[in-house]
């Protein structure tokens, strides 16, 4: 009797979450900026959020024509990158920020990969093996990461459009995750 109980809850749970997902916001997840999605200004950036707001979350998520971008206040300095990362995917905005070989860089929760939010660089520890005595060091992977311009007016945050003409790792998540697809944020 006590294993029909228990599977009778088990079903009834995947039941609410099945109706929790298929309800769910397909625009912004709950770190999202309350605009729901980004609205085009005249001289073509895209309003954010309120500078004061961003900067007591340290981080705001938002949607540049349908694709996923995460703002960071961190020491001072805005900072807009693709929300996911360009290793597999990862969701960059519940990362951990770490100073890095004095870098400023987003860890990604799922594998650790870790991406400067200056310069969208991927990092790794590696030694040079024609060293005397090799120690690892902190190198560059390349640029693997889209970031976005940020400009702060009359404390409003706004991001400039990418541009696409120049491709990076992360467009191939940026496309898959785009529009409210599948693997949409927080899915």
């Amino acid at each position: 009797m006590l294993d029909l109980i228990i599977l009778s809850l088990h079903y009834f749970i995947c039941f609410l979450i099945s109706i929790a997902i298929w309800c769910g916001s397909k625009d912004a997840d709950s770190h999202s900026s309350s605009t729901g999605g980004a609205e085009m200004e005249q001289d073509g950036l895209i309003f954010i959020g309120k500078e004061e707001d961003i900067k007591k979350t340290q981080r705001i998520t938002a949607k540049i024509n349908g694709r996923e971008i995460v703002v960071f206040y961190h020491k001072g300095k805005f900072h807009a990158l693709d929300s996911r990362c360009y290793h597999e995917g990862g969701p960059l905005y519940r990362g951990e920020i770490e100073d890095i070989d004095g870098q400023s860089c987003i860890v990604c929760p799922w594998h650790k990969f870790k991406i400067t939010l200056e310069t969208g660089e991927g990092l790794y520890e590696g030694i040079n093996p024609l060293e005397p005595s090799p120690t690892p060091k902190w190198q560059s992977k390349g640029v693997k990461q889209r970031i976005h311009k940020v400009t702060i007016d009359n404390g409003n945050v706004y991001v400039s459009p990418p541009d696409l003409s120049v491709s990076f790792d992360s467009d191939y998540y940026a496309d898959k995750y785009k529009n409210g697809g599948e693997l949409a944020m927080g899915k």
